[in-house]
């Protein structure tokens, strides 16, 4: 009777012996044996101390390429802070927006114009009131340096040099660093006289590479690749004023279904330090998300 109250106190319940013969233990007077109570506390806490990583799952994350540099600083630290592995895609924003339409798996869309997201939450493919603007992105005008053109005192009207052949930017047609390098062009007055030697990028970030390669001569591109350690030390930039184009609102969106993964994603670029990260590499913040 004293061996009954004992695992009973321990909360050890009755079993037939034949249990406990099943899985190798001794029995006696058919009770399951403290030992096997032991292994099933061991299992459990082994459990717990390795929850993290057994819950941890892969984030597709669809990502404007403009975000290149700031993205691949932010997604390490959220890897090691939370176990979850992030599968990066870069590309133009307008090409996701149709990808995910048709039912691309992407599970967080990080835009460079909000509107995609907007839709894609219109539509009923992103979870309902999960698109923010993330940040403001801004354009530049980036030359070589072996380029003997003055951007900083001739601004756009430095597209107009004779030596300048080709002029390299983002594909408007879906490009948001397209349309609002179009769109400075249009104010400067200059677009009409060059537009025959533009030169398209599928994304900003190809346009980018045209013209640090020497495919193009000139281009205009994202602030936040040319803040980029390669493209600072191969070249230099005018940073085109922000009137001179609509305000580049760039959103982001849970894609549907959501996961524990994507949404601990998806919450990580509104942390503090991920905004820090974007505006180290020249995106401009705004007050509300």
């Amino acid at each position: 009777m004293n061996v009954l109250r004992n695992l009973k106190h321990a909360g050890i319940k009755p079993a037939p012996t034949s249990i406990a013969k099943r899985i190798g233990l001794p029995v006696a007077a058919g009770f399951m044996p403290a030992c096997f109570g032991f292994r099933i506390i061991l299992i459990a806490v082994v459990t717990l101390l390795f929850s993290s990583t057994a819950f941890a799952d892969t984030v597709l994350v669809a990502a404007a390429s403009d975000l290149s540099y700031a993205i691949n600083a932010i997604i390490p630290k959220f890897e090691q802070s939370t176990g979850h592995k992030v599968k990066l895609t870069l590309g133009s924003s307008g090409n996701f927006f149709a990808q995910i339409s048709n039912g691309a798996p992407f599970q967080v869309f990080l835009s460079a114009d909000v509107n995609y997201p907007r839709q894609l939450e219109k539509a009923g493919r992103a979870e309902t009131g999960s698109t923010y603007i993330y940040a403001l992105g801004k354009i530049v005008l980036w030359v070589p340096n072996s380029s003997k053109i003055d951007i900083q005192a001739k601004k756009l009207q430095s597209l107009l040099d004779p030596s300048i052949r080709k002029i390299s930017i983002g594909n408007p047609e879906h490009a948001p660093y397209g349309r609002a390098a179009v769109e400075a062009m249009e104010r400067a007055g200059v677009y009409d006289a060059v537009k025959s030697k533009l030169v398209y990028g599928e994304n900003i970030s190809q346009a980018a590479q045209f013209v640090q390669s020497g495919a193009a001569d000139i281009g205009i591109i994202a602030l936040s690749l040319a803040l980029g350690e390669s493209m600072r030390a191969s070249g230099k930039y005018w940073e085109v004023p922000s009137d001179m184009y609509t305000s580049m609102e760039q959103g982001a969106a849970l894609i549907k279904p959501a996961t524990a993964a994507s949404r601990a994603f998806y919450e990580w670029m509104r942390r503090p330090e991920s905004r820090e990260i974007l505006s180290r590499y020249g995106f401009a913040l705004p007050t509300r998300q």
